[in-house]
């Protein structure tokens, strides 16, 4: 008994030594609002922005940092905040209440410029810190040209956070490689003197037109290797997952593992914020990715790249709608660092750096194209007249032929427009486009008899060709389904291979097969490419309801046709007078966008001038326009009613604004400044209007 009771003070107190410990481990709970906690001795105030991407609060908030969380609450960390806490929510000199929301700390103050009492940081979500200056600044610029929010910006910049990456340490930074040798740039005039002027610190701007081939992956690694070479950073954004997946190829076989990272959708979460780290932290100097990747963090950048910029890809389509050619423009001229535009085509506003001089032109000479270009043939309406059981079904005897000759030695890749490609009107004798006589916008009959304008609304009674007086118009009925059945039935022996948006093939094999794919889906041929290949309903292309339906066309015909090996063959099924189609045979993008360029400047159109797009109800746009404080040279065209789903009336009207050169920093901040006041009163749902600087699709 006696040694049981000596023994039960010793259990017991065990048992407190056993719990206090538990409880010294268990972590202290933050509490909800700081009340009563002392602030922080040096630079009590810290600036936040918060996750809020909504106009009328596209600015910062000042937050009072408790003692506690000082050290870790520095400038470009994750914080949470209590948002939207009201004046008379006040105890002990501390505001209290409101949602948790996300932000990030812009700056540490000693004082606040805010009179009334603040609220405390509630948490500081990661030390690690993601938003540098840098970051900040070129995110700011981004959300005042394309008139939107920083939060909105840095929603598309920063990744979303996860701690099992943060917790890994990045690896060690490799010393830069040795200069890399010319390789396939010494085929353009000055391509060695563009690596020369990357490896040795320089900043060159070029527009590269690339030749036909796949070797264009090869020289693309090649630039951002000699960028390595000279101790800076190099980012290049591809359209696509497939075609960064070939650069990827070409500079691990070029540099080896370890000295890029590869920033995509596919990744995975986790995966890319471990990748996005090891960039933000300085361990991997180069970046090949796709959309994103525009905004990420390379450390003493060097060189920034965009592989065919005229992708619709390229463009986001979250608010504020960016664009990663204007992106990497704005990086290049605020971090001083090399340009580059590159694709096998050539798109205006390109062309548009060159002749502006803001960018220098890399291209070979025509010999060197004529000797990597396979010939390309083409089928108009006249040979498909004297033709009539081939165009019935809509595949002209020389494209049989050769599609035969072609599966002798190869794979045959037949491209054929995608699906909801809308005709506009033409003249039926010379195929011009029919277009508005007062804003030169694109004619269409919605009732099938009266004439009006896509663009401004105006109806047009008395049309007539420019080119060639005709009264006739057409358009064009589009049926490619058909056309790759019929290639099938014609060929049974062979197989019949498809590339489409539900499928995307990423390569064939080399050997006979006929690979049916829909405009930028066609996969490439493994050893020398395709043996020849058909461009099917080129009008279908030609005539889509768009002012770059051309250059968009000969973009899409050109990148298939760089598949195609040097002696083989392409077929072009579309009125060879045409100028896109003259551009093709003579293998002339940049030729094309020169001439583009110069009627668009004539006709006021983009990118010379800037546009802006507001679409929304009828008496919305009109009352959001009449409000906004436009720059005195704006131009309204319209509103139009936009087009509706089938059998559904139209969802509301769209007006396109237009200011000529000079005034797109003035209509952008006009638009903004409108859309944050409607913001601000709290305008009803159904009377809200969608403002895009830019847009892609005009009409």
């Amino acid at each position: 008994m006696s040694s049981a009771n000596e023994s039960q003070p010793e259990q017991l107190a065990l048992i407190r030594e056993m719990v206090a410990e538990a409880k010294a481990k268990a972590p202290k709970a933050k509490p909800r609002t700081w009340r009563g906690a002392a602030l922080a001795e040096e630079l009590p105030v810290a600036r936040v922005l918060v996750n809020k991407g909504v106009l009328h609060l596209d600015r910062t908030f000042d937050y009072a940092v408790p003692a506690e969380l000082s050290e870790a609450a520095q400038p470009g960390v994750r914080v949470r905040v209590r948002f939207g806490a009201g004046s008379h929510q006040v105890h002990s000199g501390r505001r209290e209440g409101g949602n948790l929301i996300d932000g990030f700390i812009v700056e540490r103050r000693a004082e606040s410029d805010y009179n009334g009492a603040l609220a405390a940081l509630a948490q500081v979500v990661s030390p690690e810190v993601v938003l540098s200056p840098r970051m900040l600044a070129l995110a700011r610029a981004v959300a005042d040209r394309y008139a939107g929010s920083l939060a909105d910006v840095l929603q598309l910049a920063l990744p979303a956070r996860s701690a099992r990456a943060e917790a890994k340490p990045s690896p060690e930074p490799l010393p830069p490689p040795a200069a890399p040798e010319p390789g396939g740039w010494e085929r353009y005039g000055a391509g060695p003197a563009f690596l020369r002027a990357l490896a040795t610190g320089g900043a060159p701007r070029a527009v590269w037109t690339a030749l036909p081939g796949p070797g264009w992956a090869d020289e693309l690694a090649r630039a951002m290797a000699a960028t390595l070479a000279s101790g800076r950073g190099a980012l290049a954004v591809l359209p696509d997952g497939r075609t960064a997946a070939r650069v990827d190829a070409a500079l691990t076989a070029l540099l080896g593992e370890g000295r890029h990272a590869v920033l995509t959708a596919d990744s995975g979460p986790e995966k890319r914020y471990r990748q996005w780290l090891a960039v933000h932290r300085g361990s991997v100097r180069a970046v090949i990715g796709t959309r994103a990747a525009m905004f990420a963090p390379v450390r003493d950048l060097g060189l920034v790249a965009v592989w065919d910029d005229g992708d619709s890809s390229h463009s986001d389509e979250r608010a504020p709608f960016p664009h990663v050619r204007e992106v990497l423009e704005l990086r290049a001229v605020n971090d001083g660092c090399g340009f580059l535009a590159g694709s096998t085509s050539c798109t205006v506003e390109a062309a548009q750096l060159v002749e502006s001089g803001w960018a220098r032109p890399l291209v070979a000479d025509r010999e060197t194209v004529r000797a990597c270009a396979p010939r390309i043939r083409t089928v108009g309406d006249e040979l498909l007249a004297r033709d009539e059981a081939a165009r019935a079904a809509r595949l002209p005897s020389l494209a049989w032929e050769t599609v035969r000759e072609g599966l002798k030695t190869g794979p045959v890749l037949v491209q054929v427009p995608r699906r909801g490609y809308a005709p506009r009107l033409a003249c039926e004798r010379c195929r011009t486009p029919a277009r508005c006589t007062v804003c030169a916008g694109p004619l269409e009959a919605p009732d099938e008899r009266d004439l009006r304008c896509g663009w401004c609304g105006r109806d047009e009674p008395s049309w007539h060709c420019e080119e060639c007086g005709s009264f006739r118009l057409r358009a064009q009925v589009v049926g490619a389904r058909r056309t790759a059945e019929e290639l099938g039935r014609a060929f049974p022996a062979v197989p019949v291979r498809t590339s489409g948006r539900d499928h995307v093939l990423d390569e064939v094999p080399d050997r006979p097969a006929l690979v049916v794919s829909t405009p930028g889906a066609e996969p490439v041929a493994a050893g020398a490419g395709y043996a020849a290949a058909l461009l099917l309903d080129g009008w279908a292309m030609l005539t889509r309801p768009d002012l770059r339906a051309g250059e968009d066309a000969l973009r899409r015909w050109i990148a298939a046709a760089s598949l195609v090996r040097g002696d083989g063959q392409v077929v072009v099924v579309a009125e060879p007078t045409l100028r896109p189609v003259q551009a093709l045979v003579r293998w002339d993008p940049v030729g094309h966008a020169v001439r583009e360029l110069a009627e668009r400047s004539q006709l006021g159109f983009p990118p010379v001038n800037r546009m802006a797009a507001v679409a929304g109800r009828g008496e919305a746009v009109e009352a959001f326009l009449a409000g906004a404080g436009l720059p005195p040279d704006a131009e309204i065209l319209g509103p139009v009613p936009l087009p509706g789903r089938r059998g559904e009336p139209s969802p509301g009207e769209r007006a396109l604004v237009r200011v000529p050169p000079g005034s797109g920093a003035a209509l952008a901040a006009a638009l903004k400044a409108a859309q944050a006041a409607r913001l601000a009163r709290g305008v009803p749902a159904a009377e809200a209007v969608r403002v895009r600087i830019d847009p892609l699709d005009i009409g």
